[in-house]
């Protein structure tokens, strides 16, 4: 079976909601240029950008710095890595070994910001503390907010996050499950807020799905953490993950039809979203809807010893 692209080699990977047959090479390149394709139609780059890829070990992150740096040694951009340590013993430990690693290969700049540095205290530690509560609630919050901090410290005009086409499609759903029209409303591949108050945010592998990131990782050679965070619960995501991928398997290319529906639905919703007026949280100072700031108000009651 031979290649649909190059009609030389021997295919390996059949897309099945294309109907495309590929070899190593040109799945190789077909993922790099959807994801050229995704930064120039959502102008997510200028030329002269800092751009900080948070990378976490995992594949996705990997996957993601290597295709950026192929892409951006074009151009006079500048890139740079961030990582943050949850403070998770014997999971975190080992990611951020194999990020160091990798960004070394690539010869990327890593600099890495503990939660420890950040709040002054350890995801363990806020479990110790209080171990009944649900530690992706916490552990997303501050791991978001660390971004946006350590972004700035780096002096990033952009942040690019690994975030792909089943993160999107789940995240999505996620929301009509809880009715949560604000978030699909101020979704999408590109984050911005007018005023300044954070670094923009940009998903460059926003239209891949996860199992061709996987692949794309394995046959580049990427060495990525396998080991799943010990935290990690049956959360509502998983089933909505599980229920995508079972549709997906029917109905090849029911992501991409989620995601052209979130889409249309978050360009409905734009104009309202955008009466919303964002406020400065009472106590870190960042944007936020409300008068404290999911972040402030997951640890206020906790014996922090920095303040955010």
């Amino acid at each position: 079976m031979k290649c649909s692209i190059c009609k030389k080699n021997e295919a390996f990977y059949l897309r099945i909601h294309e109907g495309t047959k590929l070899c190593v090479r040109c799945f190789k390149n077909s993922v790099e240029a959807k994801v050229r394709h995704t930064i120039v139609k959502h102008k997510m780059f200028n030329r002269e950008d800092t751009i900080a890829a948070a990378v976490s070990g995992g594949k996705d992150s990997l996957t993601l710095l290597t295709i950026l740096k192929k892409i951006e040694s074009e151009y006079p951009s500048k890139l740079l890595a961030l990582s943050i340590d949850e403070g998770i013993k014997g999971y975190r430990d080992e990611a951020l070994k194999i990020a160091r690693e990798h960004c070394e290969k690539l010869n990327v700049p890593l600099k890495i910001f503990s939660f420890k540095e950040l709040y002054g205290m350890s995801m363990d530690e806020v479990m110790e503390l209080n171990p009944r509560v649900f530690p992706c609630s916490y552990c997303g919050v501050l791991r978001r907010k660390g971004i946006d901090r350590g972004a700035k410290e780096l002096g990033a005009d952009k942040v690019a996050t690994a975030h792909n086409l089943d993160d999107e499609t789940q995240t999505f759903l996620l929301n009509i499950l809880h009715g949560d029209i604000e978030r699909i409303g101020r979704s999408g591949p590109k984050l911005t807020d007018s005023r300044g108050r954070f670094v923009p945010k940009v998903k460059p592998l926003y239209e891949i799905p996860e199992k061709e990131i996987t692949i794309y990782a394995y046959i580049s050679g990427i060495k990525f953490q396998t080991f799943p965070c010990p935290y990690a619960g049956s959360a509502l995501r998983n089933d909505v993950r599980e229920l995508l991928n079972r549709m997906e398997e029917k109905h090849p290319g029911i992501k991409y039809t989620v995601l052209g529906s979130m889409e249309r639905v978050r360009e409905a919703l734009r104009s309202q979203v955008a009466d919303v007026k964002l406020r400065e949280c009472r106590i870190c100072g960042e944007p936020t809807l409300t008068e404290i700031c999911k972040a402030c108000s997951l640890i206020k009651g906790l014996p922090i010893k920095r303040p955010l």
